[in-house]
């Protein structure tokens, strides 16, 4: 098997297996129960919550721990009223498009041809009624990193022209960093955000879980009722193995993210040069300002589902597009607002690289992308 396709789903790390064994069995108590094992393993449950916000700039107390980034995009946008206005970028992952176009008023910020936001397209966006922001850190289907610290400044900027004027209308910024933590520093702080989506299944972690980071006084409202947990904002029983896990996996990203960074660049350069002879092929996303495990290319006049299913016969695994889309069969959205047309839509694929990958077996998996796509060539000739 070569797996290039990390950007949907990564396997277990040891570590973060080894951390949540000794929870699914022996230390099985409900940590809201008045007994002393039930309140050793609260205490445990918190220090592990403390462990992921540490990771972030953040403490355990502004992590509301939810099942994943699509429950976490939710609950962000628990702020959002019917009647409010939200901006969004034009490469939003399907959950904040959903979300944002709930309010009365959805404004989609323009982003240039490699997937960048257009900052001038955001400042003459952003007027007095907005009243909630989205911005992912890095594109789930391009890799592109978006500018998010010069974001939160225009967006403080208004804050003060606001304040300065009398004018009571709140403003918040939320950003989804499921894809890009891991691969980058991730520091709430210095991002300059008011809430922040993380997601284990992305670093090596477990599916399932994830954390909404909530800035001091930011007025949520719960989306799952019930005991209280996660203070009163996500109730029910916590899941205290997958938080466990959690902890280990982002705490061993952490710990290597510069290392990986170089590794995979390397390992995305090798395999840029073996397709770049692919015919009329066309590498997309910034090609500075990506995350370093992404390689997006289009083969205008292919059909994308087709090589893919090829490569699975050959125990190859990539995708088209973003899985979201793919799966609706719909276009997706961050192509098309990059620009591509249908055909290059269609001819789109997503290698995300990981932990799985070495020079070895992207070799290999170079030669059989150009042979499938030799097949996909000659059978379209015997048609025409």
């Amino acid at each position: 098997m070569i797996y290039l396709d990390h950007a949907a789903a990564t396997p277990l790390a040891e570590s973060a297996r080894r951390a949540m064994t000794p929870y699914l069995a022996e230390k099985f108590f409900n940590p809201s129960a008045a007994y002393l094992p039930a309140a050793e393993l609260r205490r445990e449950y918190e220090a592990a919550k403390e462990r992921i916000a540490h990771v972030i700039g953040a403490k355990g107390a502004d992590l509301v721990i939810t099942s994943g980034a699509t429950e976490s995009i939710n609950l962000a946008f628990s702020l959002v009223s019917s009647s409010a206005e939200t901006l969004i970028s034009a490469v939003e992952h399907p959950a904040v498009r959903a979300n944002a176009q709930r309010g009365a008023k959805c404004q989609i910020v323009q982003v240039d041809a490699n997937g960048r936001i257009d900052l001038a397209d955001f400042q003459a966006k952003l007027n007095k009624n907005t009243q909630f922001v989205s911005v992912c850190l890095a594109s789930s289907e391009l890799g592109t990193v978006q500018p998010i610290s010069d974001i939160a400044r225009l967006i403080h900027a208004e804050r003060q022209r606001r304040a300065l004027a009398g004018e009571a209308t709140p403003l918040y910024f939320h950003c989804d960093a499921s894809q890009g933590l891991g691969l980058m520093e991730v520091k709430v702080a210095r991002l300059g955000v008011d809430l922040l989506t993380i997601n284990a299944a992305k670093i090596y972690g477990p599916k399932g879980v994830g954390a909404l980071y909530v800035a001091h006084r930011v007025p949520l409202r719960p989306q799952v009722l019930g005991g209280g947990q996660e203070m009163g904002l996500r109730s029910g029983t916590e899941n205290v193995p997958a938080v466990m896990a959690f902890a280990a996996a982002i705490e061993e990203a952490a710990k290597h993210v510069s290392s990986e960074q170089r590794r995979l660049r390397q390992l995305k350069q090798q395999l840029h040069q073996d397709l770049a002879d692919l015919p009329n092929v066309r590498f997309l996303g910034h090609p500075k300002t990506q995350l370093p495990n992404y390689l997006v290319l289009s083969l205008p006049g292919f059909d994308a589902e087709r090589l893919i299913f090829a490569l699975e016969a050959q125990e190859v695994y990539l995708a088209t597009g973003s899985a979201c889309s793919a799966n609706k069969g719909i276009k997706s959205p961050a192509l098309e607002a990059i620009g591509l047309n249908d055909a290059e839509i269609a001819g789109s694929l997503r290698i995300t690289l990981g932990k799985l990958n070495d020079s070895s077996n992207l070799a290999e998996a170079a030669k059989l992308i150009h042979a499938a796509v030799r097949a996909e060539q000659q059978r379209m000739q015997g048609q025409g």
